[in-house]
């Protein structure tokens, strides 16, 4: 196993920035975006999040078969909407496991329509609701429609809102935020994830999205001092490790970028970042000779 090396030391190498943004010898064109094309934690773990759990009988058997057989699970879930879910709980419960059974199958759009019959289900129940607008907000992302995420997740935003549910309302405002850039509206994706690290000053994937946010719009100060966040709090993350580099080569500095992108290929080699790092380092070529002879 290869040694994970931690990334804050190579990040603080950047140091101060150029006069001159991109003053390297090359720039790389940026792979990957802000908004990742990601299968949502909770399909991973094959579990409804908490307090979006069912709590009937019938609804935790048919959530348990999402994880042995999704393709029953709908089956099941489709049975009990059609025969005798007749309380907006059982229905609410109905929907909520037929949209995890079909985000295991990759029905990104049909997940999200059946999240939100479980969220409007779910009635006056507000941690409920917001809880099934952030799934639908999440599996509209999934399935690339920013436009519907947004309107699910905004409606998960207010419904949230005055819970004290910190952990909840960062997942809402991070996703937000991949729907608002996916949209172009990266200034309001900027309050989004303000609000973010607000709610969870300490959360990682806030910082490391606001650094990738401030490069994009040019500010590679802020990037800096937030992509140096991002490592204290998670000093071995590819992720993290990819996007300094993308900040100290635009800010001049390729030989710093090199050691962090050689750090997430060491860190990482089978990883998705390490693939990009890997074309990242092609692009900027070999090691200039006067660097190489050090």
């Amino acid at each position: 196993m290869p040694l994970l090396l931690p990334l804050l030391p190579l990040i603080a190498q950047v140091g101060p920035f150029a006069t001159t943004p991109g003053a390297g010898r090359s720039t790389p064109v940026e792979q990957g975006v802000v908004r990742p094309k990601r299968r949502p934690t909770w399909v991973a773990e094959g579990a409804a999040p908490e307090a979006a759990s069912a709590k009937s009988g019938r609804g935790k058997e048919c959530v348990a078969q999402v994880d042995n057989d999704a393709d029953d699970a709908v089956e099941l879930a489709q049975g009990w909407l059609a025969n005798g879910a007749a309380s907006a709980g059982e229905r609410a419960e109905a929907n909520l496991c037929l949209g995890l059974a079909q985000a295991r199958l990759g029905e990104w759009g049909e997940a999200e329509t059946a999240f939100l019959a479980a969220r409007d289900a779910a009635g006056t129940d507000r941690l409920m609701r917001a809880r099934l607008g952030a799934m639908a907000g999440n599996a509209a992302l999934a399935a690339g429609a920013d436009d519907r995420a947004l309107a699910a997740l905004d409606g998960a935003k207010a419904d949230v809102a005055g819970l004290s549910d910190p952990a909840l309302a960062t997942t809402v405002a991070l996703d937000r935020a991949r729907a608002l850039v996916g949209l172009k509206r990266l200034d309001e994706a900027g309050t989004a994830l303000a609000e973010a690290r607000t709610a969870s000053p300490d959360n990682a994937e806030a910082w490391l999205l606001s650094a990738t946010l401030s490069r994009r719009q040019g500010n590679l100060a802020a990037a800096q001092e937030q992509i140096v966040r991002a490592a204290e709090l998670m000093p071995v993350d590819p992720a993290i490790g990819l996007e300094a580099g993308v900040i100290a080569v635009l800010a001049g500095h390729e030989e710093a970028a090199r050691k962090s992108w050689q750090s997430v290929i060491a860190a990482a080699p089978d990883s998705p970042e390490a693939e990009t790092a890997k074309g990242y380092l092609a692009q900027l070529g070999p090691v200039p000779a006067k660097e190489a002879g050090r």
